[in-house]
């Protein structure tokens, strides 16, 4: 149950309203049930008979998985191989074994059985969390009724991603409040929100599964000071925190006065947390329709049942593809999003990476490349398609064809509507979780993340006693780009990328790891860089924008595959902006943690490369789109 708790320690079974004049703190926990809160319930989950036969072809395999939600894949000669895989996990029952949260699927030692046991509470979710869909909706409408107009969610990783991809799929709804998701440690990106949005009419989220997460926590305490110098002690009612029983920011909520804890099951890793309070909070204040939502996950989590077989289910039948592609070279999970729902492939890179990238393998997610002609791409693909089915027109439909007659095997998976981003939320879990087991990997744990925090936190301490970052010897300098950490004698830009690119071969990925301001000019430059590398050297390529991919796809980039060529590139800050309490700035902070990454990756035998921008950043992309088509 919802338990609501004011600030004067009663419990209610409803969100208490709220007026502006006598506002009450409200805490928001899910409880345990009486009975078997937390496991299924008895009920058996197992979709509708249909006309399904056991019968699978090489065009029609997976399009034959659910009547309710079908996925046209064409498997590009592995039809074999996936019905092999298929019948083992039937002989061993892994559909109503996965149910029962069985570790050994996945791992067999203890310290992994234990990881893996504390970590399914997501597989029963869209069930259990649907009972608090309407106290979400009252809490929203306690926002509209005291003047709010924009809500700023600040979070990293699982706790912004799901947030970002209800942010740009959705419009808010006709008394939603306009959201904001803030993942960036960017001063520029800082100052703009705050300049954009009137203090008085802004409401803060900050998002964190431990509470101790420094990017978030730098951030609340940013917004917390801004607001307390318009609101003095009142600063309060303008916060709310999401984070698990027991983390740091729940006494922090408490002494502060703010408005709302959400205290998510703690059963749930980030990454996994799409269909929690981590995203439906900031669902429920853009208005959205959180019920239907919820409803739309648990039709797809009923298809993905216990007692539904791995042949005809929708998530465990997508994971056997990718997991049994990925053994077999085709590990490069290329996702074609139709523009509506290019923030469902952030979020999919994250899960998929974070989940999947660790004992030096991996399934590398490719979000947001230019989709190219059937020759630009190696054998390494596997292509899923992410559309509307009234958005697909007929010059999609012809170079995805074209990709299939390439013999690229192609996923494509259609959505109703915007409101399917439940089914798809809980469909691609299921099915990453499915793919980690043929993996033979624990798809719940991210061993590598904490490396790169650890060496970063040792270049703040370093500019906390000594009051300044070293940042290590420019080795070339060409205009406005600064290389370090190449090998000495090359001559220019053009160059030092030759000589970088000249180990990687077939099979590899080119990474850039950004650490540039999202800011117009920007993207579009690094878009180009992306097609131009694949085009000429048929690499696979992902972009990353610092420090969001640390909590992303930073896992896959130093426990996956040694497949990566990493080129991470920084620039100026024009403004800074100071963080609370402490003697660095954002911009250190910044700077300190694409230095972390950097060390981190050498330290693993990565092929890195970091070239900083001096002055502007849109002109220093041009010079280096320059210098690659020089090297290449």
């Amino acid at each position: 149950m919802l338990r609501c708790r004011s600030a004067k320690g009663g419990y209610g079974s409803t969100v208490p309203t709220t007026e502006p004049a006598a506002r009450r703190a409200t805490v928001f926990q899910v409880a345990p049930r009486d009975a078997g809160h937390g496991e299924l319930r008895a009920t058996r989950l197992q979709l509708p008979s249909g006309s399904q036969d056991d019968t699978m072809s090489e065009e029609t395999m997976t399009k034959k998985v659910s009547d309710l939600y079908p996925v046209n894949a064409f498997l590009g000669g592995h039809a074999a191989e996936i019905q092999a895989r298929i019948e083992a996990l039937e002989k061993d029952r892994f559909a109503s074994r996965f149910w029962r949260k069985d570790p050994d699927l996945w791992k067999s030692d203890p310290e992994n059985r234990k990881s893996i046991a504390n970590s399914m509470g997501w597989i029963d979710l869209p069930d259990k969390i649907s009972l608090h869909a309407p106290a979400l909706a009252e809490f929203a409408r306690d926002l509209r009724i005291c003047r709010f107009k924009h809500v700023v969610h600040m979070g990293m990783g699982g706790s912004s991603l799901a947030p970002l991809a209800f942010r740009e799929i959705f419009e808010p709804g006709a008394e939603g409040l306009a959201l904001t998701v803030l993942d960036s440690t960017s001063p520029s990106t800082i100052l703009e929100i705050e300049r954009r949005l009137p203090m008085a009419e802004t409401f803060f989220i900050e998002a964190s599964k431990s509470g101790a997460t420094v990017e978030s926590r730098s951030l609340g305490e940013y917004f917390h000071a801004r607001m307390r110098a318009v609101k003095g002690k009142g600063a309060g009612v303008h916060f709310a925190v999401v984070t698990d029983p027991g983390s740091v920011l729940v006494k922090l909520a408490e002494e502060r006065n703010y408005r709302g804890t959400f205290l998510n099951f703690a059963d749930i890793g980030g990454r996994y947390s799409a269909l929690s309070f981590f995203g439906l909070v900031p669902a429920a204040l853009m208005g959205l329709d959180v019920e239907e939502i919820l409803a739309r996950g648990l039709s797809m989590m009923e298809a993905c049942g216990p007692d539904v077989p791995v042949k005809k289910n929708p998530g465990m039948t997508l994971g056997v593809v990718m997991g049994e592609m990925a053994l077999r070279g085709r590990n490069k999970l290329t996702v074609i999003a139709s523009e509506s729902l290019s923030a469902l492939g952030m979020w999919l890179e994250q899960l998929i990476a974070e989940s999947t990238g660790k004992e030096g393998k991996g399934i590398v997610p490719v979000v947001g490349e230019p989709l190219g002609d059937p020759a630009v791409y190696d054998d390494d693909r596997l292509f899923v398609v992410l559309c509307l089915e009234d958005e697909v027109d007929g010059v999609l439909e012809s170079r995805i064809d074209a990709l299939r007659k390439a013999g690229h095997p192609v996923i494509v998976v259609p959505m109703a509507d915007r409101l399917d981003l439940g089914r798809e939320f809980f469909r691609w879990e299921i099915a990453t979780a499915t793919a980690g087991a043929i993996l033979g990997i624990n798809p719940f744990d991210q061993p590598s993340v904490q490396e790169s925090k650890d060496i970063t936190k040792r270049f703040l301490e370093q500019v906390r006693d000594e009051g300044c970052l070293v940042e290590g010897k420019i080795e070339l300098g060409d205009g406005p780009l600064q290389f370090y950490g190449i090998a000495p004698g090359a001559a220019s830009a053009g160059q030092a990328l030759s000589r970088f690119l000249k180990g990687a071969r077939s099979g590899d990925y080119l990474a850039f790891l950004a650490y540039l301001p999202e800011a117009s000019g920007v993207e579009p430059g690094l878009r180009n860089l992306r097609g131009l590398v694949r085009d000429r050297l048929k690499l696979a390529t992902t972009l990353g924008f610092g420090p969001r991919y640390l909590h992303s796809t930073g896992q896959l980039h130093k426990g996956g595959p040694n497949t990566g060529v990493f080129l991470l590139i920084t620039c100026d800050d024009p403004e800074d902006a100071p963080i609370p309490g402490q003697p660095y700035t954002f911009g250190v902070l910044r700077r300190a943690q694409a230095l972390g990454d950097f060390e981190a990756l050498a330290k693993h035998g990565r092929r890195v490369l970091r070239v900083h921008i001096a002055g502007n950043p849109v002109k220093g992309l041009a010079a280096l789109e320059k210098a690659f088509r020089e090297a290449l």
